[in-house]
Parts: structure tokens; sequence; C-alpha cells
């Protein structure tokens, strides 16, 4: 079986975020970036499908600046067999010109399955796994927390608002992965070095023309100083009305 992965390059949820020079883009300065956490469960998907059969080909591919090699060989620490890197200086908004470029990739790639994190941490769009399927005439399942595999076909369970669905779908298909889908391996050392001697190939993003432009970024308002009411039984009338007053959460 032959999978791919598209995978995220994206700010550490714990690092602290500033916004650049120009009002509308991250200063990347200092800050860590990491293999987006949903991806994870992609990958590891990826591997535990190729360790069962035996054989098989796991590629992982990202769309990115230079810089999102390093997030490349993560993945490929992690077990996958070679990389691809759509170099883009500036990945755009616009997740339709990122899909554009991923299905341009994944077309030819004689792929049985693609498989994507549900979503980005750094956009929380749930866009390009769908759009990838669709611009590739393909069946896709999203929010997969369950799949099986066999005889040219899958059927997958995928979160719904409160329960499970489950779906049967032909192959090739384009699945997003959930968590608890399974639990991502930690890259071994041995694999660390094992993932510097794999292949990486590198060509320009057939990206196109973004039809969406980023005009503005803020930073949340910072949060008031926490304050102590009292302490125990006789606080509790002033939480109340703080509560009710100043919080109108009550």
């Amino acid at each position: 079986m032959k999978i791919a992965v598209c995978i995220k390059r994206v700010a550490d949820s714990e690092t602290r975020i500033k916004i650049a020079a120009d009002g509308k883009s991250l200063d990347e300065s200092g800050v860590k970036f990491i293999l987006n956490p949903f991806d994870e469960f992609a990958v590891e998907e990826a591997l535990q499908r190729k360790e069962k059969a035996g054989t098989g080909e796991v590629v992982v591919i990202a769309c990115g600046p230079a810089s999102a090699q390093e997030t490349i060989r993560t993945a490929l620490a992690m077990g996958a067999d070679r990389g691809v890197l759509l170099e883009a200086a500036v990945v755009p908004a616009d997740g339709l010109a990122v899909a554009r470029a991923l299905a341009a990739e994944l077309k030819d790639g004689g792929f049985d399955l693609m498989l994507f994190g549900k979503l980005a941490i750094d956009d929380y769009n749930h866009q390009i796994g769908p759009m990838v399927a669709e611009l590739l005439g393909l069946p896709c399942v999203t929010c997969v927390s369950h799949l099986d595999l066999a005889d040219g076909k899958g059927t997958a369970q995928r979160e719904v608002e409160g329960g499970l669905e489950e779906v049967e779908f032909p192959l090739p298909a384009v699945l997003t992965t959930e968590k608890g889908l399974n639990e991502p391996r930690y890259p071994a050392l041995k694999g660390i070095m094992a993932a510097k001697k794999k292949p990486l190939e590198v060509k320009p993003a057939a990206l196109g023309a973004p039809g969406l432009e980023v005009l503005a970024m803020t930073l949340p308002p910072e949060r008031k100083e926490g304050r102590i009411v009292g302490e125990g039984v006789a606080a509790v009338p002033e939480l109340v009305r703080l509560l009710r007053e100043e919080a109108k959460v009550l």
C-alpha cells in the first residue's frame, strides 16, 4: 500500500506569539515550530498500515518555507520513507491555493490512501483535506477515529455531534484524522539518525494566485489580574455578585 501523508509546520502552542511589523503576519523570530499535532495521528496511522501489510511506502508531503524540511524530518524519524517539500516562502491564507498545490503533487502519485490531520492548530480551518479530495475527485471521510481497510475498500468511524457515524468507501480515498485514532510514537534515536539520510525532494509549490488575503492580525486583549474576594463561606455572596454583575455568567 502506498500512502501519502500531508503535514503542516505550525508554531508550538506554548510559544509566545508576536505580530510582524506588517501587521498581518507572524513574527517568526524566536518561535518554535513543530509538526501539527493532528498530523501526527495521520503519520502514525500510515506507519501502522504499512507495518501491518509488511510492504508499501509512506510519503510525507508539506507545503511551506525551506525551514519546513525540519518538520518533514520529524515525520521521517517516526518512520516515513521519504519526504517532499513544496517550497513556498510564504504559505497563503487561502486554503484552496494550498490544496491545489498538494493535489497537483498527489494526482499522479499512485497513492492508495491520502491522510491529513483534521485541522491545523494555527488556523482551525478544517479545509485542506476535503478540498484536495474534491480537486482529485476522490471520496473523503473527515474526523476519522477508527479505520479498517480490506479488499480495496475501507470502513471508518467518524465523530459526529452526540455520537459516531460509520461509513464505507472505496480506495483510493482522502481521510482526515481525529485524536484517538491511535497513539503517535515518539521518534527514537535510531529513527532520528536514519531520517537524516532519507530522501527529501524540494520543488516549487504550484500555488497559483490566492483568492484570500489577510488584512490584519491582532492579539487578544490581555487578561485582567485576578483578585481574592475572601475566604471560606463568607466570600460566597461577594463571589456570586461579581459573577453576576461583572463577569455576567450568572
